[in-house]
């Protein structure tokens, strides 16, 4: 065995090695990579579906948020029921998750209409929970907090609705909610993966990754 796949295995036998690895990726397509069985399997993914940019993944504490825009039907309801469980009322604008605003304005072509094959390609869009984030660091109230899931979440109590977060987000992700004038941010609650009706979204925890990167390693 050469030392590069030795060098190899022992980045995959950790959990920290594994996850800086997709940090590296974090919110961008997979395509290029080859991924291994056990590894397609747990993001509930085809390697067809890799090649052609249809899967990205969002690094966060808890593990991956895995998006795949081949099964997305765009029926909208991730930004319905985000919008329903946090404010008691629907609204695209206000949503923690973005499928709306990525079907006429995307320059990668993403959420675009593809050619009359493929039609409309929708792709759901969210916060990338930045370990250095840049809207933490541009609020002037100190309004973010971080919980006990190491999420960086908003004090709406703190909160003075200035939106400098979300001009500071590279994603623009953090609107001001235009009913309690307070910034609004994706705390990971899941409601959106729930309640997907074409599995478009997974979580997947960081265990979970680890013990999928290392089974082609165990035979």
């Amino acid at each position: 065995m050469s030392n590069e796949i030795k060098e190899t295995m022992k980045g995959f036998l950790n959990k920290d090695m594994t996850r800086r690895q997709f940090m590296k990726i974090s919110g961008k397509s997979l395509a290029g990579l080859s991924l291994s069985a056990s590894m397609l399997g747990l993001l509930g993914v085809t390697q067809e579906e890799v090649n052609a940019s249809q899967v990205a993944v969002l690094a966060t504490p808890e593990g991956l948020l895995v998006v795949n825009a081949d099964i997305c039907v765009g029926c909208l309801l991730c930004e319905s029921n985000c919008t329903l469980v946090k404010d008691g009322a629907t609204s695209s604008y206000s949503a923690r998750i973005k499928v709306t605003r990525n079907l006429m304005t995307n320059e990668n072509g993403v959420g675009m209409y593809a050619d009359l094959n493929r039609g409309w390609e929708y792709f759901p869009d969210t916060c990338r929970q930045c370990t250095d984030a840049p809207c933490v660091a541009a609020c002037p109230a100190n309004a973010f907090t971080q919980n006990s899931r190491g999420t960086q979440v908003v004090n709406e109590d703190a909160c003075i609705g200035c939106g400098l977060c979300n001009n500071a987000c590279p994603w623009n992700m953090i609107p001001v909610n235009p009913d309690t004038n307070k910034a609004v941010k994706c705390d990971l609650c899941g409601v959106c993966v729930d309640r997907c009706p074409s599995g478009a979204l997974r979580r997947v925890s960081w265990d979970a990754v680890t013990a999928a990167a290392q089974a082609p390693w165990r035979g």
